[in-house]
């Protein structure tokens, strides 16, 4: 029996998993096993929604593994033999595998920064995003909150707290302007839904120090904070560097062009957790680019079982979508190399589309499991193709 692990059921790991379902649902000779520590799945792309104090749908992984076939261990991993080709599960239980699909995602980087460990809430969880969620709804009017990174995943946080929460003081803090990553007129656009909301922006300044009542800034100044939220990059787990897996600098693992570790062509890695290098340079983690990873990496591990050469994998980015709040939005077209493109969306419109890329993922989900024929026809080049 061939066994397939597949470490990790966020938006990578279940394409993986169901992708290999549909396309294996006929070989009785493989085993595929997903393991996870929790059985809810975790929308992360609606995290900054639950920390709000929004409820989301209970989406259970178990229900859509349902006649695929496939197992789901519930446990944390903690360990990985990637010479025996072995994983622990809760220091209890080893799993082997004959190919293992690493897609562990990364949770926020609070190590550098004093302060943040003890008294800053991250988005790491659905508990954690609950934990922010009940302080808010403690804080009197009035309240300062900080949120620190003005990355998408700041800028939405900020926007749906002020939104959700209008009688407190939102002040999103940042070394770089907020939505840098945007064209100017998209970013302008951003910024100026912010406003509306009253969402103050304190940019140029980074913060060196959390502590229980504000932030410290490195040009010396104190901004107050009642609670501080942490989106300020992410880093992903040490496991594989203790596993002897080759990583880069951030300890993601280094694949080849067809998605395998350089040094251990057994282990296919995908989403955050993996430096992926496309003609434009390395590929950073999102959705879009972790879901592509998957079901290509489906389809090579399918390949390989026929004895065929695996695809490389080609990816190109399509557009950065950005919510401000439950009715507004801005969502910037990119580039193949995440570059933004003169067109951007705004407004109710660009609303209805973000909501439409948050709620994506579960509908392919239940695609795969609904219409396993679907999954050779979903994916077949891994994505836009780069130029």
């Amino acid at each position: 029996m061939n066994e397939i692990l597949i470490l990790g059921a966020g938006y990578a790991g279940m394409s993986a998993t169901l992708g290999l379902a549909a396309r294996l649902q006929n070989r009785d000779d493989v085993h595929i096993t997903l393991v996870n520590p929790q059985t809810r799945f975790l929308e992360r792309l609606r995290l900054h929604q639950a920390a709000a104090g929004q409820a989301l749908a209970d989406l259970q992984i178990p229900d859509r593994l349902a006649g695929t076939g496939v197992d789901f261990a519930c446990g944390w991993v903690t360990g990985i033999d990637a010479d025996a080709r072995t994983v622990r599960i809760d220091d209890t239980t080893t799993l082997h595998y004959d190919t293992l699909v690493y897609a562990l995602g990364g949770v926020a980087d609070t190590a550098d920064v004093p302060g943040v460990d003890e008294f800053a809430f991250t988005l790491n969880s659905a508990q954690d995003a609950a934990l922010l969620a009940r302080h808010l709804e403690r804080l009197p009017g009035g309240a300062p909150v900080v949120v620190a990174g003005g990355g998408l995943t700041g800028v939405e946080s900020a926007a749906e707290i002020a939104e959700r929460h209008p009688d407190l003081d939102v002040t999103l803090v940042s070394r770089e302007i907020p939505a840098a990553v945007m064209g100017e007129r998209a970013r302008a656009r951003v910024h100026r839904g912010l406003e509306r909301l009253g969402v103050r922006i304190r940019s140029g300044a980074a913060i060196v120090k959390v502590t229980p009542d504000a932030v410290a800034l490195d040009d010396g100044s104190m901004v107050p904070a009642q609670a501080v939220l942490w989106t300020a990059g992410i880093r992903v787990s040490p496991l594989a560097a203790a596993a002897g897996l080759q990583v880069d600098e951030r300890g993601r693992i280094v694949t080849d062009e067809y998605l395998r570790s350089v040094s251990h062509p057994d282990v296919y890695a995908v989403g955050d957790a993996a430096a992926v290098r496309q003609g434009y340079g390395v590929m950073h983690g999102t959705c879009q680019a972790g879901i592509s990873m998957a079901l290509h990496t489906a389809i090579n591990i399918t390949r390989s079982l026929k004895s065929k050469q695996p695809r490389r994998f080609r990816f190109g980015y399509f557009h950065q979508p950005v919510s401000l709040g439950r009715r507004d939005a801005v969502v910037q077209y990119t580039r193949a190399d995440d570059s933004p493109a003169p067109l951007y969306l705004a407004g109710r419109p660009a609303a209805v589309y973000k909501e439409t890329v948050s709620s994506s993922p579960w509908m392919l989900f239940r695609l795969l499991t609904a219409v396993p024929a679907l999954g050779p026809l979903l994916w077949r080049r891994g994505g836009r193709r780069t130029r």
